[in-house]
């Protein structure tokens, strides 16, 4: 991952954690109510991939324990996983494309109702997401992939008529910045980064459809989730995905989709009404969006306020913020890899680690979050906007709500830290919180797609009885129960 230059440590100091008393009157644990969303606290749990399903996308036992295991902590509610409205082979990600992953996610959704005792909410993120090659050989690509055409043998100074065969010979004898010279941006990129599809790719057909296609493929997902038991949906509108790509200003369709923001967010609000007419006007719909994309050229808060005041506007229930993790500014990734969107400044700004700037890692999206909210409630909305950014004390949470910054405050990596963060801190016992160091350890895991643990828990007390473990043997799935649950829950 990119650090910033200043390479300054920081370390989480929480300050003084309230009694319970002082839990019980604070902004960040009182309900919550708009519209269809209602929940008992402020605190949120929000989408981790944690790579636990299988290969096909279907529920395993340690999906249904893990996301127990976070409502065992009482949030507010949890947000699962950004899961595939396509039924097309992704990996160990969970999908929702077809009617047959229904009983899995159910079980997943009576497990979080029953461990916490109905005191959370559980919504299941809903992504879309274009192909991506991995970053192949060079000689490989050159010799087997390349498609050649005429533009490779005009600047070889080849015949027109040459045989394809020599045309692959000679690029395969230039070095890195001679092929710069010859092939074309994205050919020179799919050799350096792998290819990977764009929503502006409307040469072909499939993307081109993508604004007939994905609202019928998100109502369908919904639809589903409303069955499957979960109370509530979240379009991921985010990072480098699908629907991020439409609303980012690097969006240059010509087709009514792209270019001006107005058209960019075209597509968003026709998928959220596709959606909405599926489950109804008493189920949970909102979206988490990039309150920055963090890019050269792309959204900033010239733009975002605007789309969360078209989200408010269409009715949604929430919008979610994050910021970067995009493609555009991602590192090369090692021949064999996919690119990663969050190991660029973009991706630091998403997910940004104890070694950082003179702000921090605490914090970075807090301004946006306050203009972006300032906006939608100007324009006579009151449509909740849930803020994360490297929360992990509640005197910070707190401050989040109480100045209108935000309506509800999410902890990710402090949740995978702590699972009972909520219930340690409302019942006044918030010195017994596993602090997030923030090192990253989960994020790492997360890029090369190892089953997600994070390195203050995932080796400790390995001689428990009946724990789970990775497939290796070296690594607990989940962290060992808080002793105070029971009696102070």
């Amino acid at each position: 991952m990119w650090r910033p230059p200043q390479r300054i440590k920081w370390y989480p100091t929480p300050g003084a954690w309230p009694d319970a008393r002082e839990a019980a009157q604070s902004a960040l644990f009182a309900p919550l109510r708009h519209r269809a969303l209602a929940v008992e606290n402020r605190t949120w749990v929000p989408a981790m991939v944690p790579w636990r399903a299988t290969n096909e996308g279907f529920v395993t036992p340690a999906n249904i324990e893990w996301y127990a295991r976070f409502a065992r902590g009482r949030p507010g509610a949890i947000v699962l996983e950004a899961t595939g409205i396509r039924d097309v082979p992704s990996g160990p990600l969970l999908r929702i494309g077809d009617d047959r992953f229904i009983e899995g996610l159910s079980a997943i959704a009576r497990a979080v109702h029953e461990a916490s005792e109905g005191q959370t909410r559980l919504f299941i993120q809903l992504i879309d997401f274009l192909s991506i090659r991995r970053r192949p050989d060079p000689r490989k690509f050159i010799e087997r992939f390349l498609p050649i055409g005429p533009h490779h043998r005009e600047a070889l100074g080849l015949p027109r008529d040459v045989d394809e065969a020599t045309v692959r010979m000679q690029l395969a004898s230039l070095d890195e910045a001679a092929l710069k010279a010859v092939l074309l941006t994205r050919e020179f990129e799919a050799l350096r980064y792998g290819d990977r599809e764009r929503v502006t790719d409307t040469h072909l057909r499939h993307v081109a459809e993508l604004p007939q296609v994905l609202p019928t493929l998100f109502a369908a997902a919904a639809r589903r989730a409303r069955e499957a038991g979960f109370d509530g949906v979240e379009l991921h509108y985010a990072h480098a995905y699908t629907m991020a790509s439409f609303l980012s200003a690097h969006n240059s369709r010509s087709d009514g989709y792209g270019g001006a923001r107005e058209n960019r967010v075209r597509l968003p609000l026709e998928v959220y009404q596709a959606v909405r007419a599926a489950v109804g006007d008493d189920y949970v719909v909102g979206c988490r969006y990039l309150a920055d994309e963090c890019i050269e050229g792309g959204n900033t808060l010239e733009d975002t306020p605007f789309f969360g005041v078209s989200f408010a506007r269409a009715g949604m229930d929430f919008v979610s913020l994050s910021r970067g993790g995009k493609f555009d500014d991602a590192k090369q990734p090692r021949i064999g890899d996919a690119a990663y969107p969050y190991t660029g400044p973009s991706g630091y700004e998403c997910m940004p680690q104890y070694i950082s700037d003179e702000q921090g890692p605490f914090g970075r999206n807090d301004k946006a979050a306050s203009v972006i909210r300032d906006a939608i409630r100007a324009a006579g909305f009151e449509t909740p906007v849930v803020v994360a950014g490297g929360v992990f004390d509640f005197r910070r949470a707190e401050s989040l709500i109480a100045t209108g910054t935000a309506d509800i405050v999410a902890l990710a990596r402090q949740s995978l830290a702590d699972p009972d963060w909520s219930v340690k801190v409302r019942s006044g016992h918030g010195s017994e919180v596993r602090l997030c160091e923030y090192t990253n350890y989960c994020e790492a895991l997360d890029q090369h797609h190892e089953v997600v643990t994070c390195q203050l828990w995932d080796r400790t007390h390995l001689d428990e009885s009946g724990i789970a473990r990775t497939p290796d043997g070296k690594r607990r799935l989940t962290p060992p129960a808080w002793s105070g649950l029971a009696s102070k829950a």
